[in-house]
Order: C-alpha cells, then sequence, then structure tokens
C-alpha cells in the first residue's frame, strides 16, 4: 500500500469512531538477521478504494443496491437514499427513515419532515437568502427504517456510514448540518450530546459542519427554546454558506 492509501483508511476509520490502531512491536533492541525474502505465492490483494474514481450518486445508489448487509433489511419497505439538489450547497443529515419516508422511498416527508421544510423555507425567508427545501440535499446515516424508529446500532450505522461518506464526497457541500445526536456521531465520531456541540463550527474532512437538533425533538411542545436555538443555528449556516 502507498502512504496515500494508508492515510486514507487511517481517516476512514476515524470517521467512524476508531481513535486507536494496534502496531506491532518494535525488536530493534534485540536485532535479529534479517530473514532471507521468500516469493509469496499468492496474489497481491488490493483494498478497494473509499471514493472510486468518478463516484456519482448514481453510482452509490447501484452499489447499495437491494442491501442485505445488515439487519435494518429485514423490516424494510423501501431504502430511502437521499432527495435533493445533487449540486447542492449544503447537506442535511439526519438520523433514518421513519415510517412516512419507509413507505414511500424518500427522506424526511413525514411530521419532521415538514418542520424540517418550514424551518429551511421560513428561516432563509426571514433572513433574505436564496435557501428553499429543494436547492439543499437531504439524507440518512442508515437508509433502512430502524424497527420501531429506535436508535440505529453502531453496527448498523458503520455498514451504511460508507454509504453516507461516498454521498457527501461527491455532493461537496460548503457546509452540511447535522440533524441529531446520531448525525452528529456519525460525521463527528464524538460522544458529546447535541446541547453541548449546536451553534458551533466543526469539521468533516474539510466541509464545516453545523450541529441542531433533529426536527422530530423540536415536535414536542415543551421544547420552545430549542426551536428558538435550532433557528439561530440554520440562520448561522445559511448566512456563512450564501453571504
Amino acid at each position: 500500500m502507498t502512504p496515500e492509501s494508508i492515510a486514507e483508511w487511517l481517516a476512514f476509520y476515524r470517521d467512524l469512531g476508531i481513535t486507536e490502531v494496534y502496531v506491532r512491536p518494535s525488536h530493534a533492541a534485540n536485532p535479529k538477521p534479517a530473514p532471507q525474502p521468500v516469493a509469496d505465492p499468492r496474489p497481491e490483494v488490493l483494498l478497494p478504494s473509499l471514493a472510486p474514481e468518478g463516484d456519482t450518486l448514481e453510482s452509490i445508489r447501484a452499489d447499495i443496491g437491494d442491501c442485505r448487509r445488515c439487519r435494518l433489511c429485514q423490516q424494510r419497505t423501501n431504502i430511502v437514499f437521499g432527495s435533493g439538489e445533487p449540486n447542492a450547497k449544503i447537506v442535511f443529515v439526519g438520523e433514518g427513515p421513519g415510517q412516512d419516508e419507509d413507505l414511500q422511498g424518500l427522506p424526511f416527508i413525514g411530521r419532521a419532515g415538514q418542520l424540517l421544510t418550514a424551518m429551511i423555507d421560513n428561516t432563509a425567508r426571514k433572513e433574505g437568502i436564496p435557501v428553499t427545501r429543494e436547492s439543499v440535499y437531504i439524507c440518512n446515516v442508515v437508509k433502512c427504517r430502524p424497527p420501531e424508529n429506535r436508535t440505529p446500532q453502531p453496527d448498523e450505522m458503520e455498514v451504511c456510514g460508507q454509504f453516507l461518506f461516498r454521498q457527501l464526497a461527491v455532493l461537496k457541500p460548503k457546509a452540511i448540518c447535522a440533524l441529531g445526536s446520531t448525525a452528529t456521531k456519525a460525521l463527528l465520531g464524538t460522544k458529546e450530546g447535541v446541547t453541548k456541540l449546536r451553534g458551533q463550527w466543526h469539521r468533516w474532512r474539510d466541509i464545516p459542519v453545523m450541529v441542531t437538533y433533529h426536527p422530530s425533538f423540536l415536535l414536542r411542545a415543551y421544547n420552545e427554546s430549542a426551536k428558538r436555538e435550532a433557528w439561530e443555528d440554520l440562520k448561522k449556516l445559511f448566512h456563512s454558506v450564501y453571504d
């Protein structure tokens, strides 16, 4: 492997939250005679590229296929890949599909999705910024609905994470908005909560990331203060991209 490919794999595992690797200890203190090279009869094993050359949203969706890579496939109706403007300057990343999304195969179309649409459109209009739901791209960490809308498990997030990261690499947005704790953990590899991280700039690779609340959290009647905070987060996000 070349140094570049090693660095690429290390960056990939860092994004998944893996922060330690095992390194075989050196025996330099007690050197032994160097063994004579022996021809290896096995063919060279080439690791696959994390982001294939010429990658596109269409090729990523084709690679997902009728995915059976984890248990989430067992009860899903549709794979929910993502939707929106392929040249979007902003990408919103949520947790996973709900019931409505699972039935129609589109992200954020239920109650939480309707609130997200209103948040995007209304905030942009009040700030005089040319952003609408149709002008952004929206996807989730996992592409299949978790049973009873439970939080995705780490292994499920790891399987789908490779496709999310490829989507982001293809889209190359000016900024990413992480909606809720699952998206935040997937993108930032952190255990910190949304309340502590929201409203601040973070980074996924070289792309700025704004953390805010998931719309489903904001639907709860007692979260009026969180709604105001989410509005401030979107204002900061939109102005950073369009000013």
